[in-house]
């Protein structure tokens, strides 16, 4: 089918209720960073503190979705930008659905992040930019999955970090920068917030 086909023949269906009476409100919270950043354990604490005031939520996983959505994707930059439009796609649905999206993704591009606030803005979605600030050489020594090393061997070409750049976000909506306190506080902290900003919203 021609990409002109297909256009024609989709046809975008609206709900029959409004967002606003569902049983929650939804929002993203994208938590981006070098890897090694502590962007997966906050996003593990953050769901685990919004469920437990709750407020239903869903966490998004980068290496999770690698494994299903997105195991047809590799890490070229071309793959790596649609890994981050597919990310906010999924995102926004659950946000919409007046579930808490956290995505943690390195999405090491400032162009991607901002097509993925975009994304929600445009639909009304709140979203939050977590800036993880961890330094590289922390990033390094925690390593917790070798990655580092292998890229220093040339066995990972094009790493985030080594041989290739990230661009911090130049607005985040809140940067933890190598923050010494435990992940749970910070992740109580965020989460306080996150329910303050859903509850203006109601």
């Amino acid at each position: 089918m021609s990409d002109s086909l297909r256009t024609a023949s989709l046809q975008w269906h609206d709900a029959r209720i409004d967002r606003h009476r569902r049983i929650s409100t939804g929002m993203t919270v994208w938590i981006t960073g070098l890897s090694g950043a502590g962007k997966s354990t906050l996003a593990c604490e953050l769901e685990r503190a919004l469920i437990e005031a709750g407020q239903p939520a869903y966490r998004l996983d980068g290496d999770n979705m690698r494994h299903g959505l997105n195991a047809d994707l590799g890490f070229t930059m071309t793959d790596r930008s649609e890994n981050i439009r597919r990310l906010a796609e999924v995102s926004r649905l659950f946000a919409d659905s007046g579930t808490v999206a956290i995505v943690a993704a390195i999405s090491p591009l400032r162009a991607d992040r901002e097509l993925a606030r975009a994304t929600h803005e445009e639909d009304g979605l709140p979203f939050w930019e977590i800036y993880m600030d961890t330094a590289l050489a922390v990033c390094e020594q925690r390593d917790p999955k070798g990655l580092y090393r292998r890229a220093r061997a040339g066995d990972i070409p094009n790493f985030t970090g080594i041989d290739h750049a990230y661009e911090p976000p130049l607005a985040p909506e809140a940067t933890f920068a190598n923050d010494a306190r435990e992940p749970a506080t910070i992740a109580a902290e965020l989460s306080a917030a996150v329910l303050a900003r859903l509850s203006s919203l109601r």
